[in-house]
């Protein structure tokens, strides 16, 4: 019997409660840190934000982080808030200075609602403006004020001190910034914001040669030919093409990365295709001309409109109320800049050639053992064997779908397990048969022609490349034994080879299982390490046992259920800092056998047995 509909149902919130009630709506996600993605990260992007826009305006060019523990300390030096509505800056919804177009030309923030969830959703929060020789400091708790000082004089610098702590009642207790996301976060601001000096923690962060640094330092192999660095108003670009598979593209507008592109970058991706048909009047294949693309593209657009209050894709169809669309606005510039460079640069215009042609040529060819392979696999069934789907998949317009994960087990025995206990609804198990191929030096072809990954392929569903991957979190869910390290290392191969688009957006993961149990009649602990054990042993006394795990297929379902649910333990594989992912295959993956042995024995270490006795 549905329940009583009546004027009690319907209920009113203050801006405060409905931030706090759905988060989501204006940070996206909670999470703990774990992801480049999470909200805390959010937070601290939403504070720059602010900051950015002085130093866009012609105000400050330095910005101040710091990070203690799980605080986070933003000081800039631009205007500073009018002191006068500071309050209502940062706590009432709907406020700020970015409604006046003539006061913030072409700005990140402009719904006055990015500071104002940071205060409701963190624990502490407090900010300080300081404006011609008078300061005034507010402090919230959970976005209540809880302190409103008046003016008083200081010799401070003009600014503004944001300082907040997350409330881990809404990103839960073990949630913790991770150093690496904020260092990638503030390069972006550098790279975009020439003339801009950021510092973390002390380092510095800045850019002499704005997208040309980025690509420089993302770039995970050496470019075919030097990087293509294009300028005009109110638009950036820097290309080149590479070794690896896919397209790889850094997005922004206004200085926002918009990591879901959005219309600028379908403007980029379309005119790059159409440069490069009329440059040498023929009519390529666009997949030939993207294939192994890397590029950043930055434009600066009036009253952008956003697909979400996190700023990830852009909607916007024009470049300002006046202006032209995006696309013909990108489409000209690219024509003429690009077109005019090739020309100057014939050397690296050939090279281009070459790779289109070599592109072409590997499409043709992989076309037949395609379908070869898909007639293979439909005659014999094998999709069904190896993979035990979920219901909900990436792209799915459920609130859980964002949860769906895939977890690659070695075995049927730890398939077993962990289908088992697996939440049917969101997570998914394909079972490898033994250690994977060593895809090293092999061509895309090798996905066809071995079962097992075409069947891992068809899976995932990015053949095609990542706009229709089924599942958010790829997991690898092997033993913490010296076989399951190496079928580990063999399948991080295979996707940074192939697939490393899956790595740089953030969706493949490692899974951490328990190496211990330690018990006693009254308690049990798991240990992920050998430091958590001795805690535990000190804690459960004398007479406890202890069980060391080996593999996945030892632990039993209803002790795997604690591993991949609440408490999943996630370690996320980054490709940060990675100068070369070739030379790195090439060592550990190559067949430079004697290099590799004489490094395992200059750091080898001998550790006692961990296990108890």
């Amino acid at each position: 019997m549905a329940s009583n509909y009546t004027e009690a149902s319907i209920k009113t919130l203050s801006s405060l409660e409905h931030i706090r009630l759905r988060p989501g709506m204006y940070i996206g996600r909670l999470g703990n840190g774990a992801h480049a993605e999470d909200g805390i990260y959010v937070l601290l992007k939403e504070t720059i934000d602010n900051s950015i826009d002085e130093f866009t305006m012609g105000v400050g060019r330095k910005i101040e982080i710091e990070l203690k523990e799980r605080s986070l300390r933003v000081r800039d030096y631009g205007r500073g808030i009018p002191l006068g509505k500071l309050v209502d800056c940062v706590s009432i919804i709907n406020t700020g200075a970015k409604y006046d177009s003539e006061t913030f030309q072409k700005a990140v923030g402009l719904n006055g609602v990015g500071q104002k969830a940071v205060n409701a959703l963190s624990f502490t929060y407090r900010a300080q403006a300081v404006r011609d020789g008078e300061t005034k400091v507010v402090e919230f708790e959970k976005g209540k004020l809880k302190k409103d000082a008046r003016v008083t004089k200081s010799d401070e610098r003009n600014g503004t001190i944001i300082e907040f702590t997350p409330d881990e009642q809404l990103f839960g207790k073990d949630f913790r910034f991770r150093a690496e996301f904020i260092e990638d976060m503030l390069w972006n601001y550098a790279f975009l914001n020439r003339g801009l000096t950021l510092t973390f923690n002390g380092k510095a962060f800045k850019s002499e040669h704005g997208l040309r640094d980025l690509l420089t330092k993302e770039l995970s192999g050496e470019p075919l030919y030097p990087i293509i660095h294009l300028e005009g108003e109110d638009i950036e670009v820097a290309l080149t093409h590479g070794n690896h598979y896919g397209e790889e593209y850094w997005s922004f507008v206004n200085g926002q990365h918009t990591t879901m592109g959005g219309t600028h970058l379908a403007a980029f991706r379309d005119a790059l295709v159409t440069t490069i048909r009329n440059h040498f009047k023929k009519d390529y294949d666009a997949a030939d001309i993207r294939q192994s693309i890397d590029a950043a593209v930055s434009v600066r657009v009036q009253e952008p409109v956003f697909e979400s209050q996190t700023k990830t894709k852009l909607g916007s169809n024009d470049i300002g109320p006046q202006g032209p669309s995006l696309k013909e606005f990108v489409g000209k510039f690219m024509q003429q800049s690009l077109d005019t460079w090739l020309h100057k640069n014939r050397e690296v215009a050939e090279t281009i050639k070459r790779k289109i042609e070599e592109n072409e040529h590997e499409r043709k060819e992989l076309a037949g053992i395609r379908n070869i392979a898909r007639e293979r696999a439909k005659k014999a069934s094998l999709h069904n064997r190896k993979l035990r789907d979920c219901r909900l998949h990436l792209g799915d317009r459920n609130a859980r779908a964002e949860e769906s994960t895939l977890f690659i087990v070695e075995g049927d025995s730890a398939a077993g397990s962990l289908t088992s206990c697996r939440d049917v609804q969101t997570q998914a198990v394909f079972a490898l048969k033994g250690k994977p191929l060593n895809t090293y030096s092999l061509t895309k072809k090798v996905i066809y022609e071995n079962e097992e990954f075409h069947l891992l392929q068809a899976a995932l569903n990015i053949e095609e490349g990542l706009d229709a991957l089924r599942y958010n979190r790829v997991v690898l869910a092997t033993d913490a034994d010296v076989d399951g390290m190496h079928i580990r290392l063999l399948l991080l191969s295979f996707f940074l080879q192939f697939f490393p688009d899956l790595i740089r957006n953030g969706h493949l993961f490692i899974l951490e299982t328990p190496l211990f149990r330690v018990r006693n009649k009254k308690k049990t602990r798991y240990c992920y390490s050998e430091q958590e054990k001795q805690l535990a042993i000190e804690e459960l006394g004398s007479t406890h046992e202890i069980t060391r795990f080996k593999g996945l297929g030892e632990i039993s379902s209803g002790e795997f259920k604690d591993f991949i649910g609440e408490n999943i333990r996630l370690e996320p594989v980054s490709m940060n800092h990675l100068y070369s992912s070739d030379e790195l295959l090439s060592f550990f993956m190559g067949k430079n056998t004697p290099e590799r042995q004489d490094f395992i024995i200059e750091n080898l270490r001998v550790e006692k047995d961990l296990v108890a006795t």
